[in-house]
């Protein structure tokens, strides 16, 4: 790209196929939750006798037994079926990726239903790939919570996802994912050259973070830069799946922007808060520009 000095420099090569660990696919979840408690042969055997008696899984018998516990069988079921899922210290770190500390949940389930409604709608045979902007009119709509849950769904189908932070006045994608934010989208936008710039996600092989970097006095004027509208085109062509949080449309046109770059654009609203003229101006916003408009997401969260 001729606006940046530098190409992009990520932090782990993201051509590399994403393959499961080796022999994970054949394990069963005995021999997972044996491994990770580290159980002896006499504990197992008792596990598979108390199971044979009671007729229930490995996982029940060894909770039963006090052998393990609840969350020791959702890691192992997740192991199993390659299905990311975070510890518990993962889990304190970043509190609101409830599609990936409690992936079997009613809030994850609510998440993968919206993901398969925009599989249907963006991902379309014959239609080139194209970034989906998430937008909503006010701060505290929840938007960077439902961007960055939602690009957890979209990793857990194994494609390689990135999430782009270009919220270029209140960022919080680094907070959540608890990444560094030396360097980012504001970086590139300004032609620095910086290392580590796209980030894998701790524990998810398919899932990187674009963080902003340093918060620019010009978000406006970055965003409009040809170099924006470029990196949108080429991260969609490295990436299965970009999804893009952004500013509040009450800032002014950084949302508007964005979508415009992006191609097309999701909207969040939160129940019992958004107004209606609110999202009727952000609507509007978009007229003229060259974005598709996906669909409206109400946040009861």
């Amino acid at each position: 790209m001729s606006d940046l000095k530098e190409p992009i420099a990520y932090s782990k090569p993201v051509d590399a196929p994403n393959k499961p660990p080796g022999g994970v696919h054949d394990r069963s979840i005995g021999a997972i939750i044996a491994e990770t408690r580290n159980l002896s042969a006499d504990q197992v055997e008792r596990v598979l006798q108390y199971q044979r008696e009671r007729g229930i899984r490995f996982g029940e018998a060894a909770v039963a037994l006090g052998y393990a516990n609840a969350e020791d069988v959702l890691e192992a079921l997740s192991k199993q079926f390659h299905y990311p899922y975070a510890p518990s210290e993962r889990k304190a770190r970043s509190p609101e990726l409830v599609a990936l500390n409690t992936p079997f949940s009613g809030q994850a389930e609510v998440f993968r239903a919206i993901r398969s409604q925009i599989m249907m709608r963006l991902y379309r045979d014959g239609e080139a790939r194209r970034a989906l902007a998430i937008i909503s009119p006010d701060t505290q709509d929840g938007k960077s919570y439902f961007s960055a849950n939602l690009a957890v769904t979209l990793a857990q189908l194994g494609g390689r996802t990135l999430l782009v932070d270009a919220d270029l006045r209140r960022p919080r994608q680094h907070e959540i994912f608890d990444v560094s934010n030396q360097a980012g989208l504001s970086s590139i936008l300004s032609g620095r050259s910086e290392p580590r710039v796209i980030q894998q996600v701790e524990g998810m092989n398919s899932l990187f973070v674009l963080p902003v970097g340093a918060v620019p006095p010009n978000p406006v004027e970055l965003l409009e830069r040809p170099a924006f509208g470029m990196l949108m085109r080429e991260l969609a062509g490295k990436f299965d799946h970009v999804i893009v949080d952004t500013s509040a449309g009450q800032y002014g046109a950084d949302a508007a922007i964005v979508a415009a770059r992006c191609g097309a654009a999701l909207v969040l609203a939160r129940q019992n808060q958004s107004r209606v003229v609110a999202l009727q101006e952000l609507t509007d916003s978009l007229d003229g520009v060259s974005t598709t408009l996906i669909g409206t997401v109400m946040n009861q969260y």
